[in-house]
């Protein structure tokens, strides 16, 4: 199966485009349509509806595969370029919104005047998202955060040769409009919230996929989506009671309008990891050592 054609398929798939696909890939139309028959041919079945443009069963199918696929081989080839390459002092960081502390802050200060005129590059991502870009080398290190069991990993995407290593753990919360029943409780059982109204803000809080696996629940069902990373327009939408959400008990504090409650059971933490290539360059350790010792 050619990559090419496979790159070109899940560019129609996502724009329902040939037109649009073309414009992104940098290719004619009847190049893209030439590139779709191809991989039609390769494996002997239609993928592709065309008015109007949408997957047939196999290329549903295909595209459980392909994004993974695609996923892995740019992954080598970051793998194998930072083998060889002679790169520029950079260090780009990709950080989820709640892992960008006053600890990393430091961590960043302190690995800055050991490396003069290093060019540093911050991106605020979703978990999936920096892990991504450390596997394809748009990032060098990455910061993801989530809940899980005091000391266990987190459930995160394949990660490939990554290696993923804890750094830091602070109590989880469940933040709650100021007004709300439970908002003077002292703690609350997971458990107990399942059937709540949570905002589903897989990006800036805890994943409610994350939250049905520690409650063994088939709750937790997002009735407002919040697409962002952005915390405060997160915290803004508790305070108007539009949902709850489960965040770091740090990233609660600056949240007007709002109370945040321990969770009491389940025994759960919201955890940051580090995510980085097996063999870091000089900035990304002495940033792993920096951030180590800050959340000390």
């Amino acid at each position: 199966m050619d990559p090419h054609l496979l790159r070109t398929f899940v560019a129609v798939v996502e724009h329902r485009s040939f037109s649009t696909a073309a414009r992104e890939l940098g290719y004619t139309q009847s190049a893209v349509s030439q590139h779709i028959a191809a991989l039609e041919a390769d494996l002997a079945t239609p993928l592709l509806g065309r008015r109007p443009v949408e997957p047939t069963p196999a290329g549903a199918r295909l595209m459980e595969h392909a994004r993974p696929l695609l996923l892995r081989l740019d992954a080598a080839r970051a793998d194998l370029a930072r083998l060889t390459e002679v790169r520029p002092a950079r260090l780009a960081v990709a950080c989820a919104p709640d892992a960008l502390s006053p600890a990393f802050a430091r961590a960043l200060g302190v690995v800055r005047q050991a490396v003069p005129g290093l060019a540093v590059e911050v991106r605020v991502l979703g978990r999936d998202a920096s892990v991504r870009a450390v596997l394809t080398g748009a990032a060098d290190l990455g910061l993801v955060t989530g809940a899980a069991a005091p000391s266990d990993p987190l459930p995160l995407p394949d990660a490939g040769t990554l290696i993923t290593r804890g750094i830091a753990e602070e109590p989880l919360v469940v933040l709650l409009p100021a007004g709300h029943p439970l908002a003077g409780r002292p703690a609350l059982r997971l458990g107990d919230l399942a059937d709540a109204r949570w905002i589903d803000a897989p990006d800036a809080a805890v994943p409610l996929a994350q939250l049905r696996a520690a409650a063994r629940s088939d709750g937790f069902l997002g009735q407002v989506a919040y697409a962002g990373t952005e915390l405060t327009g997160l915290g803004v939408l508790v305070a108007a009671g539009h949902g709850i959400v489960a965040v770091a008990a740090g990233v609660a504090e600056g949240a007007a309008g709002t109370v945040a409650v321990r969770i009491s059971a389940p025994r759960l933490v919201h955890r940051t990891e580090v995510v980085h290539p097996r063999e870091p360059a000089g900035p990304v350790r002495a940033l792993m050592a920096a951030l180590t010792e800050s959340s000390g």
